[in-house]
């Protein structure tokens, strides 16, 4: 014998209906079934509804009513043969009458017990199930109309009344006896009290009703059918990716429900865990979809290869309860005393958690018994409150709670480190935890607004561990930022295969727009997004990002903005990872950088700008590694613009000066304003930067910059700027003249030796390692404890669009 029961979605109208015939039908080929049903969906609902209309004194119940009645009467229009309809609607028709007149009652007297709720909320199993029973009558299936009321006796705790499983599964084998038919309908939810009152089995009834018939009956199967395909792995309004549990424990099932999974509710299950029959969720309109087994014959055998965790479940609207005081140390009872206070107001504690010096005790509630907990907690600890042994009750609101849940967290290690790391990285607080000895349930309390985040971050991390979700935030969409989404683009699919991350640009800005753009859109789709974006406001932007707080965030600044860095605290404080080609940051003053690095460590998140310095090289990752690995970086001899470079290669005294610098801003190679490299600005940065890195507190004012344009170049705007640079070429073409009286070339080098740092044009000779140098190329020269002989050398591409954007790119992927 089979169990099947149909919530109030696979009911909810003639065509579900049909879809549920069709599996009764299937199903009652080979088995004897009892096929248990809801009500119609939202029919309960409205049924409360009109009666809480009709106890406030207000009209609107009448209507109400009407147009559940007119659902139910099409429906027997829908399902039942015209010539025999009439009797059925005759019986739609008396029922809502009684309906009606309840409510009537409830209009003049103005009150509404939950005595006569169950006694309305009982009218939708009783109608719903009567008319399916009446369709597969008259299909010719041999199905009889079961009263559960008749037969499930509870005690008279209305709405929420207890079951008398000794009597009520008597009950029920003797009724099966006596009924042989193929086919046996109930009704879910409602049950009778010793007094004939009707009581209701509270929430999620009709599933304990069929769990009810399944251990009286010892089924060999219950199924549970309704509009998911089984247990998921997260609550897929949350998770996208969330996918079906094909197998999963009794006790997982019942923590994972437990803590709002909402496809099963933990009474329901302990009937048949008991008898140990298999329960199968389906989907009715997915009948083919193998959906979840919840079974004791769980393979314990191959736990190695098996999932650590099989799911993640949440549960809002929680509040924490505190109390807390030196007089609870060492003190009996204390605990029994909260309970029971507690336990008087019918307040349910859905978490505990207390600290190994008895100093406090937390717990985790619903935020709608927040007012009552309070009250009782405070009233019953009032003499310890008013002789400071205790503190007052402390309660923190807005909270949810998130449990991993998983039978084989107990036979590996390491899952609460990974649980909290990838929650951590991802700036998520933790205010309370819950693991119970038997481990198969890790529970946290965090903020209600990290919700969506959390539970997509742990389930990127146990379930989708194949690839991690990267989102990009781009600021910047010039040379070096179009080249840098088309290599997002262009690379993403090699990511994904092979470093199992996948590249999502979430937020694109320049100087006069913004935007968010889509997920799963083109490099052409996402530009045009920018062209028609919002205004640009880059506090705005950074709220944006901070407001949709997305999990693995990252943050990439491809300007030479000076007020862009500014939000970088913020952000950071928010756990989002920061890229910067921008300079201004690193190279602002010393406690604003250490700053910068101190809070990505504290809210573990990274702060990276490999290319401040030498576009693409591997300069502050080699300094990095070296200062790691116990060396110490004694001196820095570099060519460390790109810019200065390809100009001193290029300018021989046979073109202008001007053009030169013209060609190198055309080809990229300068920032929007050249004078920024040509007058050492750039690379006094630069070399800031490096012995920064190296781990000297060096400030801007202290490098020495011998400068070599006429101040004249230095005034105005940059169109005055290439004029004086003809004004003057004299003056250049003396400077190349000097050098090559001596056989030397002119380079524009950064020095930092004993603590002090210089930038300046020098003559170098043919055997100096700055001498063969050519284009773009920049080189770092370093001497270190280590490395004191024979110098460590990084020399390459130092700017350049491409380049420039490979570099942030390599960032990119390494914050992440």
């Amino acid at each position: 014998m089979k169990i099947l029961k149909f919530g109030g979605s696979s009911v909810a109208n003639a065509n579900n209906i049909l879809q549920a015939e069709n599996i009764i039908k299937k199903e009652s080929l080979q088995n004897k079934i009892i096929v248990v049903v809801s009500a119609l969906q939202g029919a309960t609902d409205s049924l409360i509804k009109a009666a809480n209309y009709a106890s406030h004194k207000d009209e609107r119940y009448i209507w109400l009513i009407k147009e559940l009645e007119e659902k139910h009467l099409n429906l027997v229009k829908e399902l039942i043969p015209v010539l025999d309809q009439s009797a059925w609607l005759s019986f739609v028709k008396k029922h809502f009458n009684d309906i009606e007149d309840l409510c009537n009652s409830i209009f003049v007297l103005g009150e509404f017990t939950n005595r006569i709720k169950d006694k309305i909320t009982s009218y939708g199993e009783f109608l719903s199930s009567n008319i399916i029973a009446a369709r597969l009558q008259y299909e010719g299936l041999d199905a009889i109309w079961m009263n559960a009321m008749d037969h499930i006796l509870t005690d008279s705790a209305f709405t929420n009344a207890k079951v008398d499983l000794e009597i009520t599964e008597k009950n029920i084998q003797n009724y099966c006896k006596e009924h042989q038919n193929h086919i046996i309908i109930v009704p879910g939810f409602i049950a009778k009290d010793g007094k004939g009152n009707i009581t209701t089995l509270g929430r999620g009834g009709s599933d304990y009703t069929s769990s009810i018939m399944a251990a009286a009956l010892s089924a060999d199967e219950l199924q549970i059918w309704t509009d998911v395909s089984g247990m998921m792995t997260a609550d897929p309004r949350l998770v996208s990716n969330a996918k079906p549990i094909p197998e999963i424990s009794y006790h997982e099932a019942m923590e994972l429900s437990h803590f709002g999974a909402k496809v099963l509710y933990p009474p329901t299950i302990q009937p048949v865990m008991i008898k140990n029959i298999d329960l199968r969720i389906k989907n009715t309109f997915k009948p083919e979809a193998a959906g979840t087994l919840v079974t004791h014959n769980i393979n314990a055998s191959d736990s190695e290869n098996s999932p650590v965790a099989v799911g993640i479940s949440n549960m809002s609207h929680i509040a924490l309860l505190t109390l807390e005081g030196s007089g609870m140390v060492g003190i009996p009872g204390i605990s029994a005393r909260l309970f029971q206070c507690l336990s008087l107001e019918k307040i349910n504690v859905v978490l505990i958690t207390q600290s190994s010096s008895e100093h406090s005790i937390t717990l985790a509630i619903h935020e709608n018994d927040v007012v009552h907990a309070e009250t009782a907690v405070n009233s019953s600890f009032a003499d310890d409150v008013k002789l400071k042994r205790i503190a007052p009750v402390k309660i923190e609101t807005g909270l949810s709670i998130v449990a991993l849940v998983g039978e084989n967290m107990k036979n590996r290690s390491g899952v609460s480190a990974k649980m909290f790391g990838c929650l951590g990285n991802n700036g998520i607080n933790i205010r309370a935890i819950a693991q119970g000895s038997s481990e198969k349930n890790i529970s946290i309390v965090i903020s209600e607004k990290d919700i969506k985040k959390a539970v997509n971050v742990l389930h990127e991390e146990f379930f989708e561990s194949e690839i991690k979700q990267v989102h990009l935030y781009l600021c910047g969409i010039g040379n070096v930022g179009h080249k840098l989404i088309q290599q997002i683009y262009e690379q993403n699919e090699y990511l994904k295969e092979h470093i199992l991350i996948n590249l999502r640009i979430a937020g694109l800005s320049n100087s006069r727009n913004m935007c968010f753009p889509e997920s799963g859109i083109s490099k052409d789709e996402c530009l045009e997004h920018l062209k028609n974006g919002e205004k640009a406001s880059i506090e705005k932007f950074a709220e944006e990002i901070i407001s949709r707080n997305l999990r693995n965030s990252v943050f990439v600044d491809v300007t030479a903005s000076a007020e862009i860095p500014k939000i970088y605290e913020s952000l950071l404080k928010k756990s989002v990872n920061i890229v910067a080609c921008n300079k201004i940051a690193a190279s602002s003053d010393f406690e604003k950088y250490q700053s910068l690095k101190n809070t990505a460590k504290n809210h573990s998140c990274k702060f990276f700008f490999e290319t401040n310095v030498g576009a693409g090289l591997p300069i502050i990752g080699t300094i990095n590694d070296l200062i790691r690995s116990g060396d110490k970086i004694t001196s820095i001899q570099a060519v460390l613009s790109g810019t200065l470079n390809f100009v001193f290669n290029n300018y021989d005294g046979n073109i202008p000066f001007s053009e030169v610098v013209a060609q190198a801003q055309k080809e990229g190679y300068t920032e929007p304003d050249p004078r920024l490299d040509l007058a050492g600005t750039d690379v006094a940065r630069k070399i800031l930067i490096l012995a920064r890195e190296a781990g000297y507190p060096l400030e801007f004012h202290q490098i020495e910059n011998i400068g070599f344009l006429p101040e004249e170049c230095m005034q105005g705007d940059v169109d005055n700027f290439y004029q004086m640079l003809l004004k003057y070429e004299d003056h250049f073409q003396n400077l190349v003249a000097e050098a090559k009286a001596g056989n030397k070339i002119l380079k524009y080098v950064a020095t930092f030796n004993h603590g002090k740092a210089q930038v300046g044009l020098q003559h170098i000779a043919p055997e100096d390692d700055l001498y063969h140098l050519y284009g773009k190329d920049n080189i770092v020269i370093f001497k270190t404890l280590r490395y004191s002989e024979q110098p460590l050398v990084v020399k390459g591409a130092g700017a350049g669009a491409d380049v420039t954007a490979s570099g942030v790119f390599a960032d990119i992927v390494r914050a992440v």
